[in-house]
């Protein structure tokens, strides 16, 4: 700036100083800003848990259950569910009517996807692999009995010592010569600890009592 500048042109341009000041300004934003995406890369990752397919307890012979005429089920989907299932956290009841998350874990599938899937397996681990079927049924495939099942509840309780799952389910027959069977059934398990592994056992025990109770009205 030459001399003959205004005098309030030479107090506004910055000087040495204020360059610097600026500059130290900006590494600082920078480093906050990185700190803070370093401390949300590094939140730990939740654990994911299953419902495994295997039975959660030994499984009588297959077919045990057949009686002298072969019946052929057909298990209809979707199996509904309450909109709060449909969702990947595994469920705490709190309060009256109040229900949150377990920290730090979430169903590796949501239960819409394998609630229908193990319920089937169990089935035919019951009533005998070729009798339980979903659709798309093979060609040729003459189903017998069309099963609707809806879930109402499927919780751990409040302190962890067990899980509840409460559904009802109707058998229709295809021909018509009977009228159709409504069911309903409240099953409470006990879970082996209140940790998330045994509640998730839990979880799948229910599921297999489920397709007992159901196997068993056959």
């Amino acid at each position: 700036m030459s001399k003959t500048d205004p005098p309030d042109m030479q107090r506004r341009s910055p000087g040495p100083l204020s360059r610097r000041a600026c500059l130290l300004a900006a590494v600082s934003a920078s480093v906050i800003a990185w700190a803070g995406l370093s401390g949300c890369a590094s939140s730990p990752l939740p654990q994911l848990l299953r419902l495994r397919s295997e039975p959660p307890v030994p499984a009588p012979p297959a077919g045990a259950a057949t009686v002298t005429v072969t019946v052929i089920w057909q298990l209809m989907l979707p199996v509904r569910l309450p909109d709060y299932l449909n969702r990947d956290a595994l469920l705490l009841p709190t309060g009256q009517s109040g229900l949150q998350a377990l920290a730090g874990y979430r169903w590796a599938e949501p239960l819409a996807d394998s609630l229908p899937r193990l319920l089937r397996a169990d089935l035919a681990a019951l009533l005998g692999e070729d009798r339980v079927w979903t659709a798309p049924l093979p060609p040729g495939l003459r189903v017998q009995r069309q099963l609707r099942v809806e879930v109402l509840a499927f919780e751990a309780a409040a302190d962890r010592a067990s899980v509840s799952l409460r559904a009802r389910w109707s058998v229709a027959d295809i021909a018509g010569s009977a009228a159709p069977r409504a069911e309903a059934a409240t099953i409470t398990v006990p879970s082996t600890g209140a940790d998330a592994d045994s509640l998730a056992s839990a979880h799948r025990l229910a599921l297999w009592r489920l397709a007992e109770r159901i196997a068993a009205g056959e």
